[in-house]
């Protein structure tokens, strides 16, 4: 841990430790639970925790005292207090994902700030020549928008191709992914091209999939694909995470999503073997040139308390049997349960099969709403908000040339709901959800504004 001893890293002194073992004994109760999150909106079923996470009350205390610190004397919580906190953090992270080092560790914004880290390097790579032309990155079709956005603004326009790969949905097997996934690297590899850069999810946004993120990137590696990052950013706090096992180049997940951080705060691990690829923060500070978790650790006057918190959010689901692992289990069982009682009362479907989704699973909803576009999606998720107080993202699902599609009794199955399972939920909150989409599809004259003909 070389850079533990540079005091720009957080001075010389180790941080202080924080076990990532759960407390054996005074576990948190359904009461304490409540109050921790009573700053909710109560008339809300809020069944998206995918979309911004949620943060307890007594880790926004904690970072409230953070931000005190800084208030009342900056200077010396600059020269003093912050780098050695960011350092704690990112212990706390190092040790949770089983990384080598604490200098493969960087705290950043969110996934959307770690794509930019990672493909500005890439696009340098293109426009200095050292990556030739219609060499390519390879990414699910699926990927985060902004990530797409991302290989728009720094890959495509410095001369590099682009290969989509197409996943199934409703999708039934890891089988069908890598199937997917091995005849993409055969498009991106056609005619002597090389991919620079592969961007696998680890837990796809919309629709939700857990990915066999291992076996794709050893794909990856006997394809001779250069760099692999993994966008991971719904995975800590609902999948276990082993960074040396699953073997990526780059791999972030948001911290504010389902490990209880404020927003808005995420890691970005870079492999030891990786920092050669010369990767930077996007926003040049004092600390150009001293390394990325340095840079990354001051980008100049602005609230650095939701990476100081990391600690606290240790603390808050270490109150819970098993810890974070006991967590994911109760939220991946709730939510599966209650995507099985929609489908049932729905009689619809499944998105995937249970062992592929974490805290998120995708719910068929009735055909009989005739959902036929984004734009329809995006109407029944407000009419649920505004007139039900039902906080549900939609997915539209058209079809592809050729699919006949998941059928119900009334026709073919085009959106699914994507619903969350949080400590916080109750079965009251998918209750309401289950009923407003029940009154929906019986009245047809309030179908008629959400999916006009």
């Amino acid at each position: 841990m070389e850079g533990a001893k540079d005091p720009r890293n957080g001075g010389d002194s180790s941080p202080k430790q924080v076990s990532k073992k759960p407390r054996t004994s005074g576990h948190i109760t359904d009461l304490e639970i409540h109050e921790e999150f009573s700053h909710h909106n109560l008339n809300v079923a809020r069944i998206n925790n995918g979309s911004f996470g949620s943060c307890p009350g007594s880790v926004l205390a904690a970072q409230k005292n953070w931000q005190l610190q800084f208030l009342q004397q900056p200077d010396d919580f600059y020269f003093n207090t912050l780098r050695k906190g960011i350092l704690h953090s990112r212990t706390v992270i190092k040790n949770l994902i089983n990384a080598d080092d604490v200098d493969e560790i960087s705290l950043v914004d969110n996934a959307t700030t770690a794509a930019a880290i990672v493909l500005q390097q890439i696009g340098r790579a293109f426009a200095e020549g050292k990556f030739a032309k219609n060499d390519t990155v390879l990414m699910l079709h699926c990927a985060y928008q902004a990530v797409k956005k991302s290989i728009q603004a720094y890959v495509t326009r410095a001369g590099g191709s682009v290969i989509e790969v197409q996943l199934p949905f409703p999708v039934n097997s890891n089988e069908e992914i890598i199937a997917e996934f091995k005849r993409g690297l055969g498009k991106g590899k056609a005619n002597g091209r090389k991919i620079r850069l592969a961007i696998i999810d680890h837990i796809t946004a919309m629709p939700c999939v857990v990915i066999p993120v291992k076996e794709l990137v050893k794909i990856c590696r006997e394809e001779g694909v250069e760099q692999v990052f993994v966008d991971a950013a719904h995975a800590i706090g609902s999948v276990d995470i082993n960074v040396k096992e699953i073997g990526a180049d780059f791999y972030v997940s948001n911290l504010h999503k389902w490990f209880f951080c404020p927003p808005s705060v995420a890691f970005l691990y870079c492999k030891k073997a990786s920092l050669e690829f010369d990767v930077h923060h996007p926003v040049v500070s004092h600390e150009y040139g001293n390394g990325l978790p340095i840079e990354s650790a001051w980008v100049g006057t602005r609230d650095y308390s939701s990476q100081l918190v990391v600690p606290a959010a240790l603390d808050f689901v270490n109150r819970f049997e098993d810890g974070i692992h006991g967590i994911m289990k109760r939220n991946h069982e709730e939510v599966v349960k209650m995507g099985k009682m929609l489908a049932e009362s729905w009689r619809t479907n499944l998105g995937t099969p249970p062992e592929m989704c974490a805290g998120m699973i995708m719910v068929g909803l009735p055909s009989r709403l005739r959902v036929s576009s984004e734009d329809d999606a995006s109407r029944l998720r407000s009419h649920l908000r505004e007139c039900h107080g039902v906080e549900v993202p939609i997915h539209y699902q058209g079809l592809r040339d050729g699919e006949e599609g998941v059928k119900d009794k009334d026709g073919v199955i085009t959106a699914y709901a994507r619903i969350s399972h949080q400590i916080y939920n109750k079965f009251e909150d998918y209750c309401k959800f289950r009923d407003a989409v029940n009154h929906l599809a019986e009245n047809r004259q309030i179908r008629r504004t959400i999916s006009p003909e």
